[in-house]
């Protein structure tokens, strides 16, 4: 048998490793771990390499934006409240380090459950076999009679849906009510918008349920958030924390909108932290609308390890600056 040919070798041409340019040096390595580090030494400690640096870089640009009073808008997902940060993000609220929360439906149910109940998350499994999946009377009659009081401005003119669950949580005062990121955000006074599409959370499924109220409500929160987006232009940030499609959607809207009415948003920050990097996010939040001169991350992580540690680190970034 002929065998294969190979090629020659002998004449390839060779450099100095210790010449060449690198990406990687011993002055970005990590720093030594040891028992009883303080926070800042844990954060100095990091590789000043790929995410831990854009972990850093994110909280940096949210410590500027604070300082330059722009926008930093939390957009987030159910599964951020059910992996049990939202005291994380109602402390960053508190401190000025989250001035608009933006979620679908679904957080703001977990969100209120958790705050009157103290616990949350069905066993989807076993109770949509026997029919009993998402009919909690009592989860619904609050978020619906939020949307229809938001809607016919019926307590506050012009009250978002966000801002009316905030209302009645208060009200109704229950037992874990600071816990509550909805209420945090109406005790606070900042926005607490809700972006609903129709058929995707339990409460639909009651007779409580008014379609014409919740698209009414969920608009003018709509509204509400386009408002915060035309301010982020020059320094705001976007975080998006595990909403794969509905709020990275809502928000490339919003950006439309604001640009078509004349507003310059342009040089903001980004960044979609999820357990999973997926398609809107990723062109929706970290791409598209940064393009013109801004700044766009992605770090994957799970929640109940990411929110923290970036609050953490946006802590220690204020410290410093």
């Amino acid at each position: 048998m002929t065998p294969y040919p190979e090629i020659d070798i002998s004449r390839v041409r060779t450099c100095s490793a210790r010449e060449r340019i690198s990406k990687v040096t011993t002055e970005l390595e990590a720093g030594p771990v040891r028992a009883n580090m303080t926070m800042r030494e844990f954060l100095d400690a990091l590789p000043r390499i790929l995410k831990a640096d854009a972990l850093k870089a994110v909280a940096l640009a949210v410590v500027k934006a604070k300082k330059k009073n722009k926008p930093i808008i939390a957009m987030i997902g159910g599964h951020v409240i059910k992996t049990g940060c939202s005291p994380v993000l109602a402390g960053l609220a508190e401190n000025g380090y989250i001035t608009h929360v933006a979620s679908n439906g679904a957080a703001a149910i977990h969100d209120t459950e958790l705050a009157r109940f103290g616990h949350t998350s069905e066993d989807v499994a076993s109770q949509l076999e026997d029919g009993s999946f998402g009919m909690a009377e009592d989860t619904a009659a609050l978020v619906n009679e939020a949307a229809k009081q938001s809607a016919a401005s019926k307590e506050t003119p012009g009250e978002g849906f966000g801002e009316a669950v905030g209302r009645l949580l208060l009200q109704e005062a229950p037992p874990y009510l600071s816990r509550a990121l909805t209420y945090e955000c109406f005790r606070l006074r900042i926005p607490y918008t809700l972006h609903v599409a129709l058929g995707t959370d339990i409460v639909h499924q009651h007779p409580s349920a008014s379609g014409a109220a919740i698209g009414e409500a969920s608009l003018r929160d709509f509204r509400i958030f386009a408002a915060s987006v035309s301010r982020l232009g020059d320094g705001g940030v976007v975080l998006n924390f595990g909403s794969a499609v509905l709020m990275p959607e809502v928000f490339l809207k919003a950006l439309a909108v604001a640009r078509n009415l004349g507003f310059s948003v342009t040089h903001f920050t980004t960044a979609n932290f999820d357990m999973t990097q997926h398609y809107r996010p990723t062109v929706n939040v970290v791409q598209r609308p940064v393009l013109p001169g801004g700044k766009g991350y992605a770090i994957t992580g799970h929640h109940e390890i990411m929110i923290p540690l970036l609050a953490a680190t946006i802590y220690e970034t204020a410290l410093k600056a």
